[in-house]
């Protein structure tokens, strides 16, 4: 006999309960198929992930150890003084050679007097040397003259002497003419000479030649540069920081404001020396700044340092201890960004993003050749800016 007709109440439902539906069979079936299915696919999946990542592993350096940079000069003064006029404010644009700041000039304006002063000086110096000079030649002339007299007087005497129509005493006398006049001759000449060495050669009416009209003269430039300097205009077109109060005493080399350009800029990007392999200058790059981060801007690799930044360190690192431990180095690239009018501002100093396609490619091995078609295209990349 049957197990139903054993037990009849087992395949009927109890009094006043409906018959529950059969799902066990294609809920367990569903539980087996998706679990072969992410057997199956899972590897698969990270199979596919892992060519993409080194298909493409190698192309394009980044780096977020980046920052803007601007033309930035830290203005001194080339005198001292106190500062009697401030001509900008904090942050205001200015253009190349606008007026900053001025410092009291009184002290400068007397010296350009003086040094005036002494040129009007040395210049009557040098007319007084070349009117002795000129005394001196008509001395020379009439020394000569005198000479050539003496020297007929000494003949007509001896003449005299000879006839016995003259005394000694004038025969002497003559003589001891002659020999005055002619040792006043070397005497005129040492003071022409001692003239021409104070007059430096120059025995025209020009001042330029001399060397105490030229000493005298530079003094007078300095006096009227130190002058100039009294006034500080700005180097570049940029905007104007750190500006100084009225009153400020300041001395020459110290730091007194900043100009900051606002339009020649570029990103210094600090990448490892490991991702440098395939950098090149002139490849396209991709800047991303962190103020503005829907903002995108295309660049190009300018220039790659000589030296790593831990060659510029005030302490450089003792390499030659025991414990040294390998670092990898930072070495600057400098990248040129190619900026729109209507571009948001950039500031020296914010942060960036940048992305350069170095254009590597690896070798596909054959069990790989479907992913070509998931390889990121060259035409996606950064174009190089003009």
């Amino acid at each position: 006999m049957s197990e139903s007709s054993e037990n009849p109440s087992a395949s009927k439902p109890a009094s006043g309960q409906p018959a529950a539906p059969v799902k066990a069979a294609p809920t367990a079936m569903r539980r087996r198929l998706t679990r072969l299915l992410w057997l199956a696919l899972g590897p698969l999946l990270v199979f596919v992930g892992g060519a993409y990542i080194y298909m493409n592993t190698g192309r394009y350096a980044e780096t977020d150890n980046a920052y803007v940079k601007a033309n930035t000069v830290i203005l001194s003064v080339e005198v001292a003084g106190a500062i009697t006029e401030v001509a900008v404010k904090e942050n205001q644009r200015v253009q190349a050679g606008d007026v900053l700041f001025k410092i009291d000039d009184r002290s400068h304006r007397v010296a350009v007097e003086r040094a005036e002063s002494q040129i009007e000086a040395v210049q009557a110096f040098i007319a007084g040397l070349q009117a002795s000079y000129q005394r001196g030649l008509e001395e020379l002339k009439l020394a000569h003259t005198n000479v050539a007299f003496a020297e007929r007087e000494v003949a007509r005497e001896q003449s005299l002497s000879e006839r016995g129509l003259g005394s000694d005493i004038d025969l002497d006398r003559s003589r001891h003419e002659l020999d005055i006049a002619v040792q006043q001759i070397p005497i005129i000449e040492q003071s022409l000479a001692q003239l021409r060495a104070q007059l430096g050669g120059q025995l025209g009416t020009e001042f330029e030649g001399h060397a105490a009209y030229r000493t005298a003269r530079s003094m007078l430039k300095d006096a009227k540069l130190n002058l100039e300097h009294t006034i500080v205009r700005a180097p570049f077109d940029g905007i104007a920081t750190r500006v100084p109060l009225i009153g400020r005493y300041i001395a020459p080399g110290n730091p007194v404001m900043s100009v900051i350009s606002d339009h020649d800029t570029w990103i210094e990007a600090n990448y490892k020396e490991t991702k440098l392999t395939n950098v090149e200058p002139g490849q396209p790059v991709v800047v991303h700044i962190d103020t503005y981060p829907d903002q995108e801007w295309r660049g190009k690799v300018e220039s790659i340092s000589q030296a790593t930044g831990s060659e510029f360190s005030v302490i450089p690192a003792q390499n030659a201890s025991g414990n040294w431990v390998k670092v990898a180095q930072r070495i600057p690239v400098r990248i040129s960004i190619a900026a729109d009018a209507g571009d948001p501002p950039l500031r020296a100093g914010m942060s960036a993003i940048v992305e350069i396609d170095t254009g590597f490619a690896r070798t596909v091995p054959p069990i790989l050749g479907f992913m070509r078609k998931f390889q990121r295209s060259d035409s996606t990349a950064a174009a190089q800016p003009d």
